[in-house]
């Protein structure tokens, strides 16, 4: 039998082109054409907090740098867990990323040893955005008006006093254990989906403390709402150069603070990972964000995907040793 030579290419065509839009839809995403639609910003908390002010300070700049909008997406509760198990889910074509933070990243793997997802494989370190100071707050009904006052009544009541977090892992639930360890003190943990709405429980002092970033705290400390008694950095700050650091109370190298970084799926593409981390950077550098971080004391990163990459590494070996100490667990 003898085939006809135009049908046979025909029909050679037909059987071909299926795999070949097939290949083309697998083709890798590159920097050359991206970002092609918006890019969603996860924040594994609820609204109001030092990460959402973050997050949303970084992401209005990107969002007038890239001509797509940079939007963000809250998805707070399970210590930050669900959020992350769903960017690392998501396509890795650079329009999908996600806040990390210490408690996702150099927490939760000795917390949570079994996590749906590895920290340090299913995800590629973008850039660190910034480190915000924590504060050591206490509702004004507290009967002490000073960090010694706090602690000694701390240890006078056992367990009388509770503290609020932004959830298990949070910064704030670190900040806590860590100073709960050094001063021997017994105050329960109550843990919440964000720093907002933890904060609206002390504001009513239905909890009595707190620790949390500058930005979310720094209003309420004004208007006397709250009492804040230390702070986690070595020095001592500029917007509350009277409240001393908790090293200067007679506690010799603590510190802690708040850090939060942007990450993407493992696979995205190299060159889109460096041209996001080369936005963020230059983000970082512009007026509007290095203004509002100056104000909120906090200082800025923008470095490249390596050097973030080995600051996690560094914070993971921290806290490894301190959740053990502390016998930090998930309330």
């Amino acid at each position: 039998m003898t085939i006809d030579r135009r049908h046979f290419l025909s029909a050679t065509a037909a059987l071909a082109l299926p795999g070949l839009a097939a290949a083309q839809t697998a083709a890798p995403a590159t920097a050359s054409g991206w970002p092609k639609q918006s890019i969603r910003f996860v924040v594994p908390f609820a609204p109001g907090g030092t990460s959402e002010i973050v997050a949303r300070t970084v992401a209005h700049e990107l969002t007038k740098q890239l001509g797509q909008t940079v939007y963000i997406d809250n998805k707070g509760g399970g210590a930050g867990i669900p959020a992350m198990q769903d960017v690392a889910k998501s396509t890795p074509d650079g329009h999908t990323i996600i806040l990390g933070h210490v408690g996702s990243l150099a927490v939760n793997p000795y917390l949570f040893p079994n996590q749906p997802y590895d920290v340090n494989k299913d995800f590629i370190p973008v850039t660190l955005l910034a480190k915000v100071p924590n504060l050591f707050v206490i509702h004004p009904d507290v009967p002490a008006t000073n960090f010694q006052e706090f602690v000694a009544y701390a240890k006078k009541n056992p367990g009388k006093l509770n503290y609020g977090s932004a959830g298990n892992a949070s910064a704030g639930h670190l900040a806590m254990e860590y100073l709960k360890l050094v001063t021997g003190m017994f105050i329960t943990h109550i843990p919440y989906r964000g720093t907002g709405p933890q904060l609206t429980d002390l504001l009513a002092g239905r909890t009595q403390a707190s620790s949390a970033g500058l930005p979310a705290l720094l209003p309420h400390i004004k208007s006397g709402k709250l009492r804040a008694i230390a702070v986690g950095t070595p020095q001592r700050l500029a917007a509350l150069p009277d409240v001393p650091t908790v090293a200067e109370m007679g506690f010799k190298d603590f510190e802690t603070s708040q850090w939060y970084g942007i990450l993407a799926p493992a696979g995205t593409p190299a060159d889109i990972v460096k041209k996001l981390q080369e936005e963020s950077l230059k983000a970082l550098k512009s007026n509007s964000v290095t203004e509002r971080f100056a104000s909120d004391s906090a200082v800025g990163g923008g470095g490249p995907s390596s050097e973030f990459a080995a600051y996690i590494a560094q914070q993971q070996k921290v806290w490894k040793e301190i959740v053990k100490r502390a016998s930090i667990r998930a309330d």
